[in-house]
C-alpha cells in the first residue's frame, strides 16, 4: 500500500525528530548524536527548520556547508531527511534591509526584528527572497535520495494589515464581488448604522481602530488571511514543484487552530502533518486523548490517506501554563494514537535541548545530559521498536462509516455572532461531542467540510452548522434525500455566507423540508441552569441551549420536561427521500446523545471490532489494506482492561492468535485477521 503512504520513496513508518545541529557546530556533538539516533530506532531527521541565517548569514552569501554535513551524516547513518524551507524565520539583515517584510499590527504599528513568523506573506520581497533560497535547497538536494519530503516553512500563522496586505485584501474583494461595491454594502448589510462604502478604497481590515461590527467584513477578512497565506505556501512551493516533482510537499498544522481554514490550505500541500500537543493528566486523560483523536482524525480526513505526525513531545512542553510530563506508558501510547488514526509517522520535537533562548526546557529526545541512559530516551526506543515491528501497516487506510462535518467559516461567523452565549458558544466542544459518540465506541470517524462528497458515510452529525451557504444546503439535501443519515443540532442553517439571516425561516431553505421543522427561538441557558427532556421515559438534562421547535412533519423522538417549552420536541426524526434526517434542538450532558446512538448505530449496522461495550478510557481503531485489518486496541486509564475482539486475530506485538486481550494501564495491543472487519 506504499502509494498511498505520504513519502513514497521512503513506504515505511518514520520515526524521527526535529534536528538543529547548527545550534552546536560540534562535531563530537553531532557523533553522538547519529550513535544515539541509531539506539533510539530513529530512521529520519527533519532539518534546516529557521537555519536561514546559517544558509545565508548577509544577502547573496550561501553557505551550505552545515546542511551538507548533516544531511550526509544521517545518510550515512542509514537514515532520510524531511528537508524544511526556512521561512518561518528571516534573518536580521532581511529585516533590517526590507523593512516591508515586517507585519504591521492591527493598530498600525510594525513589528521589530523579533521571534519568528511574523513576516508579511504579501510582501513581494518576502516572496522574491523565499523562492530565491527554495530555489538553491532544491538544486542542492533536490536528487538527493535522502530527502524524502519538503516541510514547508512552519507553522503559518498570523495576519498582517501593512498597506501591501491593505491593497491586496481590496483586490481579493474586488474579485469576489465583481468589483460592484453596491454587491459589498448588500452582502454585508452596511446600511446598519450608516456604514456604506462608496468605494474599495474605502475598506480596511477590522481591528481596534477601524470597523469590527459589520460580520460581513470581519468573515471576508478571516477569508483573505487563508487565501494570502496559501498563496504565500503556493509562492514557496512552485521552486520546488518545478525542480523537485518527485518530493512531495507539506506543511506542519496545529492543534485547535483558529485563524486558517485547514480545509482550502490543504489543496495546495501533497499530505497533511500536524503538531499534536494535548495537555495530558489536566483532568481525564481519556477526554484529552479523544480531544486529539478528533484532530487526527481531521488531519488523516483532510487529503482521504495518512498522515504524518510532525511533531509531539516525548515527555513535555514548555509552554503551557503548566508544564507536566507525560506518565510512563501514555509516553509510548500518545505516540502510537497517532498511529492508530493513520499516521505514518512519529516525530518529536526535539531531538536534542537546546541550551539557550525560550525552548531550553522544552522536552526532548536527547537532554542536557547527552545521554542514551533517560526514562524518556528509553521510551523513544520502544517507540521506535514497535513501529519496526508493525511496518507492515505503513501506507494502509482508514476507512470511516461516519462523519463529523466542522467548519472554519462556521467557527468564525459563530464566534462574532453577537447573541447566544457571548463569551463562547463551545463550537469545539461541541464537535468533540459528537466524535466521542464513536470514539468511545472504537468506531472510526473523518472530520470533513460540509462542502465534501458525503455519499460514502452512513451517519453524518452536523454540530452548531449555523452558518450554511446554498452549496452546503444543496450538498446536505442530497446526502439525505440519497439515502444518508445526517444528525444536525440547533442553529442550523441560521445565517448565510456572507453572515446575513436566512429569510423565511431557518433552519435554511429546504433544510426545514428535510428535517421537517422549525426553529422559532432558542433559550439560552445560564452557567447553573439546566432542563430537562425525556426520550423513551428517561430523564435527561439539558444545558446551554434549547430550541424551540415547530413541527413540519417530524416526529418527536424526545420532549422538554419543563420551562415554559415543556412538552415540545427537543428532538424530531424526520423520512426525507431514501434517508432521515434527526435534529437535536438542545444541548445535553451526554446520556441523550448514549441513548440516541445507541439504537441508530444498531440499526445502520455500524460496529466495532470488539464484542461488548468498551470500558470508559479504552478505544479501538482500525486500518486496513482492503484486504486485512488491523485492530489498535488503546487504553487511556490507570487500570488494566479486559476486551474481547470480535473474532480471533493475530497478536502482532506478541505472538499467536487470541480473541481476548488484557490492557494494562496506559497499554496498547494491535492484531491483524486476513479478513477486513466491516463496520456496517
Amino acid at each position: 500500500m506504499s502509494k498511498n503512504h505520504p513519502c513514497p520513496s521512503f513506504p515505511h513508518f518514520i520515526h524521527g525528530a526535529d534536528y538543529n545541529p547548527e545550534q552546536w557546530m560540534d562535531p563530537a556533538v553531532w557523533d553522538r548524536d547519529m550513535a544515539l539516533m541509531k539506539q533510539a530506532h530513529c530512521n529520519e531527521m527533519t532539518v534546516g527548520i529557521f537555519s536561514w541565517a546559517v544558509l545565508e548569514p548577509r544577502e547573496g552569501e550561501f553557505d551550505f556547508s552545515v546542511l551538507d554535513e548533516t544531511i550526509r551524516r544521517v545518510r550515512e547513518n542509514g537514515g532520510k531527511v524531511i528537508l524544511s524551507t526556512p521561512s518561518g524565520a528571516r534573518p536580521r539583515w532581511l529585516a533590517d534591509k526590507y523593512p516591508e517584510v515586517l507585519r504591521v499590527r492591527p493598530d498600525g504599528a510594525r513589528e521589530h526584528f523579533r521571534g519568528r513568523h511574523n513576516h508579511c506573506f504579501t510582501s513581494p520581497v518576502y516572496r522574491e527572497k523565499v523562492q530565491k533560497i527554495n530555489r538553491l535547497l532544491a538544486e542542492r538536494y533536490g536528487q538527493d535520495p535522502t530527502v524524502i519530503a519538503w516541510h514547508i516553512s512552519n507553522e503559518y500563522s498570523g495576519e498582517c494589515h501593512c498597506p501591501l496586505c491593505v491593497s491586496a485584501f481590496r483586490d481579493f474583494l474586488r474579485e469576489k464581488y465583481s468589483n460592484d461595491i453596491s454587491r459589498v454594502n448588500k452582502a454585508w448589510w452596511t446600511t446598519f448604522w450608516s456604514h456604506t462604502y462608496d468605494d474599495f478604497d474605502q475598506i480596511e481590515p477590522p481591528g481596534p481602530l477601524t470597523e469590527n461590527a459589520v460580520h460581513g467584513l470581519n468573515l471576508d477578512w478571516h477569508r483573505f488571511v487563508t487565501h494570502q497565506t496559501t498563496d504565500f505556501i503556493r509562492n514557496e512551493i512552485a521552486p520546488l514543484r518545478e525542480l523537485t516533482p518527485h518530493i512531495p510537499v507539506t506543511i506542519n498544522m496545529m492543534y485547535e487552530f483558529y485563524e486558517l481554514d485547514y480545509h482550502k490550505v490543504a489543496q495546495v500541500i501533497d499530505f497533511a502533518s500536524w503538531d499534536c500537543y494535548p495537555e495530558w493528566h489536566n483532568g481525564d486523560d481519556a477526554v484529552i486523548a479523544q480531544r486529539a483523536a478528533f484532530w487526527h482524525d481531521l488531519y488523516r480526513s483532510l487529503k482521504g490517506k495518512p498522515f504524518l505526525l510532525m511533531e509531539s513531545t516525548p515527555s513535555l512542553v514548555n509552554w503551557k501554563p503548566y508544564n507536566k510530563p507525560k506518565r510512563p506508558g501514555l509516553d509510548v501510547l500518545s505516540s502510537m494514537q497517532a498511529i492508530a488514526h493513520g499516521s505514518d509517522s512519529v516525530q518529536y520535537f526535539q531531538w536534542r535541548k537546546s541550551r539557550g533562548s525560550s525552548e531550553k526546557l522544552h522536552g526532548a529526545v536527547v537532554g542536557h545530559d547527552g545521554s542514551g541512559d533517560t526514562r524518556v530516551f528509553r521510551s523513544v526506543q520502544t517507540t521506535g521498536r514497535l513501529l519496526e515491528k508493525l511496518d507492515q501497516i505503513a501506507g494502509t487506510l482508514v476507512e470511516a462509516p461516519a462523519a463529523v462535518l466542522f467548519d472554519w467559516e462556521n467557527m468564525w461567523a459563530l464566534n462574532d455572532c453577537q447573541g447566544y452565549a457571548a463569551e463562547n458558544k463551545k463550537y469545539f466542544d461541541t464537535c468533540y461531542e459528537y466524535h466521542r459518540l464513536l470514539w468511545e465506541r472504537g468506531i472510526q470517524c473523518d472530520i470533513v467540510s460540509p462542502r465534501a462528497d458525503l455519499s460514502r458515510y452512513k451517519l453524518v452529525f452536523a454540530p452548531m452548522l449555523y452558518l450554511t451557504d446554498k452549496p452546503v444546503i444543496e450538498n446536505l439535501t442530497a446526502y439525505v434525500a440519497q439515502g444518508g443519515t445526517l444528525w444536525a443540532t440547533y442553529m442550523l442553517g441560521t445565517v448565510n455566507e456572507t453572515d446575513l439571516c436566512w429569510l423565511g425561516g431557518i433552519p435554511a431553505e429546504e433544510l426545514k423540508d428535510v428535517f421537517g421543522i422549525e426553529a422559532e427561538e432558542i433559550d439560552t441557558l445560564y452557567p447553573a441552569e439546566n432542563r430537562k427532556a425525556t426520550l423513551d421515559g428517561t430523564v435527561h438534562t439539558l444545558v446551554d441551549y434549547c430550541e424551540v421547535l415547530k413541527l413540519r412533519g417530524a416526529e418527536v423522538l424526545a420532549e422538554y420536561g419543563d420551562d415554559w417549552y415543556a412538552g415540545t420536541p427537543a428532538v424530531t426524526l424526520h423520512r426525507f427521500g431514501k434517508g432521515r434526517a434527526i435534529y437535536q434542538a438542545c444541548r445535553d450532558t451526554g446520556s441523550l446523545k448514549d441513548a440516541l446512538a445507541e439504537g441508530l448505530l444498531k440499526e445502520l449496522g455500524i460496529a466495532a471490532p470488539v464484542l461488548g461495550p468498551l470500558p470508559h478510557g479504552v478505544t479501538a481503531h482500525t486500518r486496513t489494506d482492503g484486504t486485512h485489518s488491523y485492530v489498535f486496541l488503546e487504553n487511556y486509564t490507570t487500570e488494566a482492561h479486559r476486551v474481547r475482539l470480535v473474532r480471533p486475530m493475530e497478536d502482532l506485538l506478541h505472538s499467536g492468535t487470541v480473541e481476548e486481550v488484557i490492557l494494562e494501564p496506559y497499554g496498547l495491543g494491535v492484531f491483524s485477521c486476513s479478513e477486513e472487519v466491516s463496520h456496517g
